[in-house]
């Protein structure tokens, strides 16, 4: 016997935060780890790239989000919270797909923080060069 879930999951994964988000039917309340949305993310171009994924799909008065996040910065887990954003939507109805995949939302942000090598300074950078 299949049970309608009333609860869909997504992960999303940007540089190094983690978002689980979970998707309810609802009014468009968007919380995040407790919080107020507009109180964690309180510039509007983190705010609209979490929103992202429900304006391009025309889904953004119809579901609750709860979003727990860690790691990174601020604008590391707006990338992490639109992703498990978009995959939760996917869940959700998978005819959403063609519109989040022409948008990127499904692509993984794969550019992270190059780490640094011994025997230099940095990642790349390396130690002046004294030829005497």
């Amino acid at each position: 016997m299949a049970t309608k879930l009333t609860e869909f999951l997504g992960t999303g994964r940007r540089k190094t935060s983690v978002a689980r988000v979970r998707l309810a039917a609802g009014t468009g309340k968007i919380t995040v780890n407790g919080r107020a949305f507009e109180n964690y993310f309180p510039m509007e171009l983190q705010r609209g790239t979490v929103k992202q994924p429900f304006v391009v799909t025309g889904t953004a008065e119809k579901y609750d989000v709860r979003i727990n996040v860690s790691g990174g910065g601020p604008i590391g887990q707006a990338g992490a919270s639109r992703h498990g954003i978009a995959r939760a939507l996917l869940e959700v109805d998978v005819a959403l797909r063609p519109a989040l995949k022409a948008e990127g939302l499904l692509t993984r942000d794969p550019r992270m923080r190059e780490r640094k090598k011994y025997g230099q300074p940095g990642a790349r950078r390396r130690f002046q060069f004294s030829k005497r």
